[in-house]
């Protein structure tokens, strides 16, 4: 589903002294399901990696495939579609909207994909994605008015409304506490196994690397398979 073929990045212009290489031969297989786990050490260019898999950035070497599509041959607006459609992000960060409800964050992806309000069917799947995640009480709250764990998972339910393939995680326990921590990891692990959402996180947490299938090392700009 996700294929990751001798990706590099680059900063720097070509003939640069300041030329910096973050990532350099990073290679990678991922199939519907499974998850991985990428840990190593802090500046190592784990979240240049989940950004050039998401979509966000674009690699300079190698390939990122998606669906067996590159998508280096596709442009700005066609990513933009994949982004939406087939890849749910979760950051450390939640980023929701302070003057929407925890329902109408949770609906905001919807929107670019229904061009209108969203009909019943995606606000029903709303409604049990936050019941599931323990929201039902919250679903008329402002971000504001909750927690930083109930935040983040607002924002982990958000990113699943769309039914994406594929789900990146950012250090997505990195702000919280640890009953908050397991919350979040709870509602990863069932997506990942319930709804057959790949997974790719990036994390510092030991705990949250225990739960996937398959733990990766990124050091010196190259991902190894890590001790399990």
């Amino acid at each position: 589903m996700l294929k990751l073929v001798h990706v590099a990045k680059t900063y720097g212009s070509p003939d640069s002294a300041e030329k910096v290489e973050v990532l350099r031969d990073v290679s990678l297989d991922l199939h519907a399901g499974e998850s991985i786990a990428i840990v190593g050490p802090s500046g190592c260019g784990k979240s240049t990696l989940l950004n050039i898999i998401g979509a966000l950035d674009r690699p300079t070497g190698g390939q990122v495939l998606l669906d067996g599509q590159d998508l280096a041959s596709l442009g700005e607006e066609e990513l933009a579609g994949v982004r939406n459609q087939k890849i749910g992000f979760v950051f450390q960060m939640h980023h929701l909207l302070s003057q929407c409800t925890v329902l109408e964050n949770v609906l905001v992806p919807t929107l670019a994909m229904a061009g209108s309000r969203p009909g019943k069917e995606v606000q029903d799947r709303a409604v049990e994605l936050l019941e599931a995640a323990g929201l039902k009480d919250r679903m008329g709250y402002r971000p504001g008015e909750l927690s930083g764990g109930q935040r983040q998972r607002v924002a982990v339910v958000r990113a699943l409304i769309n039914k994406p393939a594929l789900l990146l995680a950012d250090e997505p326990t990195g702000s919280l506490d640890r009953e908050a921590s397991e919350n979040i990891i709870d509602i990863l692990v069932e997506a990942n196994l319930r709804q057959r959402v790949a997974l790719v996180a990036v994390t510092h947490s030991l705990r949250l690397a225990e739960c996937m299938g398959r733990i990766m090392e990124l050091y010196d700009g190259v991902l190894e398979e890590g001790a399990a």
